[in-house]
């Protein structure tokens, strides 16, 4: 288990940008190259039009030049151990493999370790679609 990513997904969580859900959330990455990539909610106040904390870690990833998810990390302010939404788990897997390790975290650290295919089983594969 990784406190860094731990770490990373917390300091994430502090920034959110959560002012109708109350609902602060942080994630980060591990990407192909090591490096930590974290990104926290931003909600809109045309709901649901803001970002999860998951899709801004992404992006941060993506616009950094790297394809490739190692591990990822996510933490919410008001749920322990709260897992990706659905739309998350997808894009995650746009960028990872079955068996990249999803930690869900409180605010002491990582306390559940899943793959990604025990949150999404079935999930497109993007060799299918390309």
């Amino acid at each position: 288990m990784d406190d860094e990513l731990f770490q990373a997904a917390h300091a994430a969580m502090e920034k959110a940008h959560a002012p109708y859900s109350k609902f602060p959330v942080g994630a980060a990455i591990r990407a192909g190259d090591g490096r930590i990539y974290s990104g926290a909610n931003i909600e809109n106040l045309s709901f649901p039009e803001g970002w999860c904390a998951e899709t801004t870690a992404i992006s941060h990833m993506v616009m950094a030049g790297q394809r490739q998810i190692l591990e990822v990390a996510v933490i919410a302010e008001k749920l322990a151990l709260c897992p990706p939404c659905g739309g998350c788990r997808q894009r995650l897997a746009e960028f990872s493999g079955a068996s990249t390790r999803i930690y869900l975290c409180d605010e002491t650290g990582i306390k559940k370790t899943l793959m990604l295919s025990d949150l999404l089983p079935h999930s497109f594969e993007t060799e299918v679609i390309g």
